[in-house]
């Protein structure tokens, strides 16, 4: 089932979510709504705080944007990109090499702006089965990780822009937040 997208403004979002256990109710079919909102809003990454839960899961599609990319400069050699989910996730280690990039956010719709992030992490959690996992993810993949984790940490990529960038942008956050803006998928506005 698609579920709406919580728009920039809703105070979830900002805010840090708690770990679930593996009889968290319907997680399998929670799982399979996310997945079906981030094809269904042509998403790589989605976080359970953006649908309106404040819990440590969310997913991650790098390799439709490892198919569907021109270059590979982004992938770290011989990553072809992950479909995973990742349930009460902890960052052990980033790379002191980072790169910066462009991100965007299916809550902030039709605005992008570079983030830089560390290059390599490692990362612990439990996956769709609840199986425990720590794995080690660089380039795109650990980028579009970082991000959908910073979402259970009550973190937007707007927080790491200098103050200049964000007041460039105050007036399309306002529209976002007033509902003032058109979206290709289901959204919930504050």
């Amino acid at each position: 089932m698609k579920r709406p997208i919580l728009a920039y403004g809703h105070s979830i979002l900002k805010q840090p979510c708690h770990e679930i256990d593996r009889d968290y109710p319907q997680l399998n079919t929670l799982i399979a709504d996310m997945w079906e909102t981030m094809k269904n809003a042509n998403g790589c990454g989605l976080a359970a705080p953006q649908i309106g839960l404040p819990i440590r899961l969310f997913i991650v599609d790098s390799q439709s944007t490892f198919e569907a990319a021109d270059h590979s400069d982004y992938f770290a050699p011989g990553d072809t990109g992950i479909t995973e989910t990742f349930i009460n996730a902890t960052i052990l280690s980033r790379s002191a090499d980072a790169w910066e990039d462009e991100e965007g956010c299916l809550s902030i719709p039709n605005l992008q702006y570079p983030v830089k992030r560390p290059w390599t992490i490692t990362i612990q959690y439990y996956n769709g089965q609840f199986e425990q996992q720590v794995r080690t993810f660089s380039g795109a993949t650990a980028r579009m990780i970082q991000h959908e984790y910073d979402h259970t940490e009550g973190i937007l990529y707007l927080d790491y822009l200098k103050p200049l960038a964000r007041k460039l942008m105050a007036s399309k956050l306002q529209r976002i937040m007033k509902g003032q803006i058109t979206p290709r998928y289901p959204m919930k506005f504050p």
